[in-house]
């Protein structure tokens, strides 16, 4: 499989998964015996990654995912991804209500694809500037270089 392809479909699985919230696309590009290396072992990672799709895709409505960057080598693809939405959806998330704030952050991808399917997944995401900006935990005032040099 060309590097080119294997983008691709990392690029599809994104788009068709979040961005359009179809849940049927999981079992065509992701591999039954896949592995989600953020969750616990044993974890079902179709099931998994529907179930975040639908959770996601409930309270942010307009949920969007893009790849700034993304670089293959083999079977694997790394890639910088901006995720960003608008808290709308109902019930609560991250023990948030809806509260119509808008959030966008990054994430460093690591997908290893097989015979055409996902195979291995790894993520880095930037969870406190996603709870910083929907208002669940509180921001850190922006200090002065000058407090930052004397430790204050």
């Amino acid at each position: 499989m060309s590097t080119e392809h294997t983008k691709s479909i990392a690029i599809r699985l994104a788009d068709e998964l979040f961005n359009k919230g179809n849940l049927g696309i999981v079992d065509e590009l992701i591999a039954a015996d896949a592995i989600d290396h953020n969750e616990p072992l044993g974890t079902d990672c179709r099931q998994h990654f529907k179930q975040v799709a639908t959770l996601l895709r409930s309270a942010f409505p307009d949920l969007y995912f893009a790849f700034e960057d993304a670089v293959a080598e083999g079977d694997k693809i790394a890639a910088r991804v901006t995720m960003s939405g608008t808290h709308q959806g109902p019930g609560a998330f991250f023990g948030a209500p809806p509260s119509g704030k808008r959030f966008e952050i990054q994430q460093m991808r690591l997908l290893r694809i097989v015979d055409g399917q996902l195979k291995d997944s790894w993520a880095v995401i930037d969870m406190l500037g996603w709870m910083q900006q929907l208002g669940v935990m509180p921001s850190r005032p922006a200090a002065s270089g000058e407090a930052l040099i004397r430790g204050h």
